[in-house]
C-alpha cells in the first residue's frame, strides 16, 4: 500500500484509541487478535460499518488469561472510539465527554498515529463473509445493557444446563478458572436474544399431527418469522451471525446456546427449503459455511486471528452438527425439485465438512445424491430463480 492511500485510510478509517492497556494483554478486533506491547494505544485504518472488539487481560508474565469481554460496535467514517485501561476492575471503561473530545482530536491531528496498530485490511473480507448481515439496529437490539459481553456473569443467568458432551467441554472451557476477576454481577442481564421454543404445543392438537409439526419444523420456522422478526429473513441471518461472532470470538456459552437453537430450528424444517422459503435457506447454508470455514481455521488460537473453540472434539461423529447436517444433505438427495443456489452452498457445505474433518455422509445409494451426471433422468429438477445471485456454481 503506498503513503497516500494509507494516509487515506487514517484520517476516513474509524480508530479505536485504548489507553494505559497493560502489556500482554490479548486485544482483538474482528478476525484480528493482537498482543499489547509497550507502546500499543489503540487500532487504526478500519473500515466503516459493524466490528467486534474483544479482549483479555493476563498476569503479569503473560502466561494466564482472564475471561474474554467483548462488545460490538458500528462505525462512521473517521469515527474515533475512546476507552481507557481502568487497573481495579480489569477492563476498560469509557472516559468522561469533555475528555474524550480531546482525544478525539488529538487522534485527528495524528498525535497517536504511531502508537496505533493498523487493521489487516487482508482479513476483512473474512470479516464480511461473518457479519454481512449485521447493522446498527441489530446490535442495539440483541446486545446487553452496557453493551458489554462475557462469560463471566452468564453463570448467575438461566442459562440452559449442558445436555450433550459437547456442550459440556465448553461449559467445562468457559468456567475454568482463569485469573479470573470478581465482577459485579447484581445487575447482570445477558442478551436480548429470540426465543426459540424446542417443541411445538398447541391446545386442540393431539396425536400425529402434533407430531407431524414437531418432525418437520416449517411451521414453527414461519411463526418465529412473522412474530419475532416481523417476516424478514435477513433479520433471523443477522441474529445467527451476532450469536456465532459473540461465541467464537467472545467465548460466550449463552451465544453458542443461541446459535445451535436457530441452527437446529433451521435444519428442523423440511418442507421450508424447498417450497416456502428456498432463498432464505440458500442464504442460511451460506451463512454457516462461512461460520464453519472461521472456526475450522487451524491457526485461529494465535495472536494474528481470533480465538476459537472449535478444535475437534467439537465435530465428533456423535455431535449435533453431524446429525443435524446428515439430515439435511439427504434432505436435499431426495428433494424432487431444489433451488440452484441451496444447492450449490449445500455441496461447498459438504466439502467442507468432508475435507476439513473427514466426516464420511453415508447416502441411501452408491452415488452421491447431490451430484448428478447432465442426462441422469432420476436427478432433481435445479430451479433457477430470475436472481442474478440465483447461479448455479460449475458442477464438481
Amino acid at each position: 500500500m503506498d503513503a497516500e492511500m494509507a494516509m487515506e485510510l487514517v484520517k476516513h478509517g474509524l480508530t479505536l484509541l485504548f489507553l494505559d492497556v497493560p502489556q500482554h494483554t490479548l486485544i482483538g478486533i474482528d478476525t484480528q487478535m493482537f498482543s499489547v506491547g509497550p507502546d500499543f494505544k489503540g487500532i487504526k485504518m478500519i473500515p466503516p460499518g459493524p466490528h467486534f472488539v474483544y479482549y483479555s487481560s493476563s498476569t503479569r508474565d503473560g502466561k494466564e488469561f482472564s475471561p474474554i469481554i467483548g462488545f460490538f460496535v458500528d462505525a462512521g467514517p473517521s469515527e474515533v472510539i475512546v476507552r481507557k485501561w481502568d487497573q481495579q476492575e480489569e477492563r476498560l471503561v469509557k472516559v468522561p465527554e469533555e475528555e474524550e473530545e480531546r482525544y478525539c482530536q488529538a487522534v485527528r491531528s495524528l498525535e497517536f498515529d504511531r502508537h496505533l496498530g493498523p487493521y489487516n485490511l487482508s482479513q476483512y473480507g473474512d470479516w464480511k463473509q461473518l457479519s454481512n448481515y449485521i447493522t446498527k439496529s441489530i446490535i442495539h437490539r440483541i446486545e446487553p445493557i452496557g453493551g458489554e459481553i462475557t462469560v463471566a456473569s452468564e453463570s448467575t443467568m438461566h442459562v440452559n444446563t449442558p445436555s450433550t458432551m459437547m456442550e459440556k467441554a465448553l461449559d467445562e472451557q468457559l468456567n475454568a478458572s482463569r485469573c479470573s476477576t470478581p465482577s459485579d454481577k447484581s445487575q447482570t442481564r445477558g442478551c436480548y436474544y429470540t426465543s426459540i421454543p424446542r417443541v411445538i404445543k398447541r391446545k386442540g392438537i393431539h396425536g400425529q399431527q402434533l407430531t407431524s409439526l414437531n418432525l418437520d419444523k416449517t411451521q414453527l420456522l414461519e411463526s418465529v418469522l412473522l412474530e419475532d422478526y416481523g417476516g424478514s429473513e435477513d433479520l433471523l441471518l443477522a441474529e445467527l451471525q451476532f450469536a456465532y461472532i459473540a461465541f467464537l470470538m467472545g467465548q460466550s456459552l449463552e451465544a453458542f446456546l443461541q446459535w445451535k437453537s436457530l441452527v437446529s430450528l433451521l435444519f428442523g424444517c423440511t418442507e421450508a427449503p424447498f417450497r416456502t422459503r428456498s432463498r432464505l435457506f440458500a442464504k442460511f447454508i451460506r451463512v454457516i459455511y462461512y461460520q464453519l470455514k472461521q472456526g475450522l481455521q487451524k491457526d485461529c488460537t494465535d495472536t494474528n486471528s481470533g480465538s476459537t473453540l472449535l478444535d475437534d472434539s467439537w465435530f465428533s461423529a456423535d455431535s449435533f452438527l453431524h446429525r443435524l447436517f446428515k439430515d439435511f444433505f439427504l434432505l436435499v438427495q431426495d428433494a424432487s425439485v431444489v433451488d440452484g443456489d441451496l444447492l450449490s452452498w449445500t455441496r461447498k457445505l459438504k466439502e467442507l465438512l468432508e475435507n476439513n474433518l473427514g466426516w464420511e455422509f453415508q447416502q441411501n445409494s452408491a452415488v452421491d445424491g447431490m451430484y448428478f451426471e447432465d442426462d441422469d433422468e432420476f436427478a432433481p429438477v435445479v430451479e433457477m430463480l430470475d436472481d442474478p445471485s440465483s447461479s448455479v456454481a460449475p458442477s464438481v
